[in-house]
């Protein structure tokens, strides 16, 4: 399978995995965070070997953009280790296993976090729908706005996982909404410091600098973490542009690289890429990346601890080589979702109101 890939990709594999957070105790962590983003120290570290046993030479999204453009020849398959988000427990955990392994990263930063003590609208929204489960809230029409109640209705009466309810909201809602949204439940919830997260904290600018002396590199990921096919032209323009500036002045480095947030982007997004010195653009579309492909369309594998757990509920490296290769991929049973989208943004100028 791994030799059709190759054959397919147009002469080498160039696999792009992503991951968000990295901490010490999955168990503990799973009770209160958005499942899909964990993986612990451990697993992390033997993905990385997984990764070399499947044939793999790690390096980074330059390489992978110069083997692509046939700039570049590699003896083995490319694989290239990314993060989105620039949570701390990656500089925590992460951090000093791929330093030990002698292992390349680049971090995709929301500038707007970095270095405060705030948190991602998808962990508050996380931390909320769990409260109010929690509280057997009855959610009235006449105070919360209709996209809150089309949030917590189903996941109330059991129709889908928060996991599950929170991907397709934040997928259809622009981040003002999303932000309204959060302060509606926050209201009806009562306040109070408990409906703010205690996980999920970004890192500081001073990490991110250590980081970059070590070699390790760092991309664009919009201010506010912001699905930008949900924007309008001024907006996009302004997260693209504004969150490379930051880095760049903050850590003294050229940002060239960029993560779609929701790995969702569309032309228009790309032609602002392009204009501003990027060089390429990563999706979370989980297909291969081809010899001659979009550098702003790069696909990436998804990963988190449930890609390698067997069945019989522990590590499975055979589980786990079976991703690396493709394996799910070759024989159609994985199903990718398109990231390419049109651009939707009418949404974003409606003010949220109450029904009636």
């Amino acid at each position: 399978m791994a030799m059709y890939r190759r054959r397919q990709s147009g002469g080498r594999r160039i696999l792009i995995v992503s991951y968000h957070r990295v901490v010490a105790d999955f168990t503990g962590e799973l009770q209160r965070s958005l499942p899909g983003l964990l993986i612990s120290q451990e697993t992390f570290g033997r993905q990385l070997e997984e990764a070399a046993a499947a044939g793999y030479e790690f390096g980074s999204i330059g390489d992978a953009v110069d083997v692509m453009a046939g700039r570049k020849v590699t003896k083995r398959d490319l694989c290239v280790i990314t993060f989105d988000d620039g949570y701390r427990d990656v500089y925590q955990y992460a951090y000093p296993l791929l330093k030990r392994m002698g292992v390349p990263a680049i971090v995709y930063l929301p500038t707007a976090f970095i270095g405060t003590n705030r948190r991602f609208n998808h962990d508050r929204l996380f931390h909320l729908v769990r409260c109010a489960k929690k509280r057997r809230l009855r959610p009235s029409a006449v105070t919360l706005p209709g996209p809150a109640l089309e949030l917590l209705k189903p996941l109330l009466s059991e129709e889908k996982t928060p996991s599950r309810a929170l991907d397709d909201f934040i997928g259809e809602h622009p981040a003002g909404v999303l932000l309204e949204v959060i302060e509606a439940l926050e209201r009806e919830l009562g306040g109070g410091p408990e409906l703010l997260p205690e996980q999920g904290e970004p890192m500081s600018w001073d990490e991110v600098r250590r980081m970059a002396r070590d070699g390790f590199e760092f991309g664009a990921h919009t201010q506010g973490h912001t699905v930008l096919t949900l924007e309008p032209p001024e907006v996009v323009e302004r997260e693209i542009v504004e969150s490379k500036r930051t880095i760049e002045r903050e850590v003294d480095i050229l940002v060239r690289d960029f993560a779609y947030c929701n790995g969702w982007y569309s032309d228009e997004i790309i032609r602002v890429l392009a204009a501003h010195g990027f060089r390429s653009g990563v999706t979370t579309e989980d297909l291969p990346n081809r010899i001659g492909g979009d550098p702003f369309a790069l696909k990436r594998k998804v990963l988190w601890e449930n890609f390698s757990i067997g069945m019989l509920g522990s590590y499975s490296p055979v589980f786990t080589g079976c991703e690396f290769d493709d394996c799910f991929g070759v024989l159609g049973m994985s199903h990718p979702v398109p990231g390419r989208r049109p651009h939707s943004f009418a949404a974003g100028r409606q003010l949220l109101a109450p029904p009636g």
